[in-house]
């Protein structure tokens, strides 16, 4: 059963927006993992706009299922993985500026730039995804880097998924044996809702993880956040 990860970037952004503690991302964090969270995901980007990096080290130390803690591996990014050593590590090739992560690692052109960062990552006893387009060779590539697993970005399966189903999943489900082949764990993240991602889950054979924030964080204002969860939970049963 594919496990459902919580991302909680944007409720830090509410707490930013007043300059306060409220909503404490912390007691998120647990009531997430109470109402059936199988882990936390945070992404600290370098302008601190929702979650801190001091955030961080405070995660780790409350968070009892996973923590998965995505960025771009700059310096202060693998200072802060070797202090906190998450249990999950996800990278991503965001640039500075970048409002949402919206494509995958070029495996093939940064191939001795991820396997130097990947082996040094390691050293902290995490698990190192890298996020990545449904392309095998670019899958391929993330194998020779040394990385345990892909995330899938599924932002283009999310966008084609109301018109064309079955067109939008084909590229994943071309490549995810593939993957699984090569000794990668599948996580896919990325636009993923209710409406779609029971038939994403259904469709990905070795699907090991989702991560999900802004759709699910969406769907609580409706739906309150403990019913959300085990909602998205049902999604992945």
């Amino acid at each position: 059963m594919a496990q459902l990860s919580v991302n909680i970037n944007k409720i830090a952004l509410i707490r930013n927006s007043r300059g306060s503690n409220y909503p404490d991302i912390i007691q998120v964090a647990k009531d997430c993992e109470r109402f059936g969270a199988q882990g936390i995901t945070v992404h600290p980007r370098p302008d601190e706009r929702h979650v801190k990096f001091s955030d961080c080290y405070d995660l780790k130390e409350i968070v009892t299922t996973e923590l998965n803690i995505e960025g771009y591996p700059s310096e202060k990014f693998i200072q802060l993985i070797q202090e906190v050593k998450p249990h999950q590590v996800t990278l991503v090739p965001d640039l500075p500026d970048a409002l949402t992560s919206d494509n995958g690692w070029d495996t093939i052109q940064h191939e001795s730039f991820l396997k130097e960062i990947i082996g040094e990552l390691k050293k902290t006893g995490a698990r190192v995804s890298l996020f990545i387009d449904p392309i095998e060779q670019l899958i391929e590539g993330a194998a020779k880097t040394g990385a345990d697993r892909i995330e899938y970005y599924t932002g283009p399966y999310a966008h084609i998924f109301p018109e064309n189903p079955e067109h939008a999943i084909r590229k994943y489900q071309m490549t995810e044996k593939f993957a699984h082949q090569l000794g990668l764990g599948i996580n896919a993240g990325h636009d993923l809702n209710l409406h779609n991602l029971r038939f994403f889950k259904d469709r990905i054979t070795h699907l090991e993880e989702v991560s999900i924030g802004h759709a699910l964080i969406c769907d609580s204002l409706y739906y309150g956040l403990e019913n959300t969860i085990q909602m998205y939970r049902r999604c992945l049963d």
